[in-house]
């Protein structure tokens, strides 16, 4: 990333942490909720490898047409439930750009010069297709302030009958019900910021 080895480091262990988070969560909850902790634990562990710092690890070129492979599945996965609205549009859109990102970074885009990474430093910076990497940009702003939101106290919404906290996170994208869903939250708003980061490296 432009910060620096320690940032990709950073940026790194929080999504794999987080990853790992949402793989455990898919050993309990509804059908649904096991999706949608599968989804998230994906994405998590796919930013985290793209996020390992070049100086460490340089990807052969052809892992970026498994990263766009992998995520283009994900999203084709993930369109049908997103007609519905709630998380799983949120899905689509961070699997789409995945596959954005690896497009985006590929050596056969970026050049032989560029070879694309988010660990790669400032060389890094322009594979990417400015008014949708800016769209995206915006998007993940406002998701990673609806997520921080949701985790100020009093944020959690009690419904009639005091039956608990609704499931519904920022921009109505569904928050989950999982036993410890300020956990969740605190995944998902990593993960926001982890893929607002790696945005600002195209």
């Amino acid at each position: 990333m432009h910060g620096g080895a320690s940032a990709g480091w950073l940026l790194m262990v929080l999504c794999a942490v987080s990853g790992a988070y949402c793989l455990l969560r898919t050993r309990s909850g509804t059908p649904r909720e096991r999706r949608t902790a599968r989804s998230e634990a994906l994405m998590g562990f796919g930013m985290a490898a793209m996020a390992v710092p070049a100086a460490v690890l340089s990807p052969p070129g052809w892992a970026w047409a498994v990263y766009a492979v992998l995520f283009g599945a994900a999203a084709l996965r993930a369109l049908r439930p997103a007609l519905r609205g709630g998380h799983h549009l949120h899905h689509l859109i961070g699997s789409l750009a995945m596959v954005y990102m690896a497009v985006a970074m590929s050596p056969a885009v970026m050049g032989s010069g560029g070879g694309g990474h988010a660990g790669h430093g400032a060389a890094a910076g322009a594979g990417g297709i400015p008014v949708l990497t800016g769209a995206l940009l915006v998007y993940y702003a406002f998701y990673v302030l609806g997520s921080a939101g949701r985790l100020l106290p009093g944020a959690a919404v009690t419904p009639v009958g005091g039956t608990g906290a609704v499931g519904r996170g920022p921009g109505g994208f569904g928050g989950g019900t999982d036993g410890r869903p300020e956990l969740a939250t605190a995944c998902r708003l990593t993960m926001g910021i982890g893929m607002f980061a790696m945005l600002l490296t195209l």
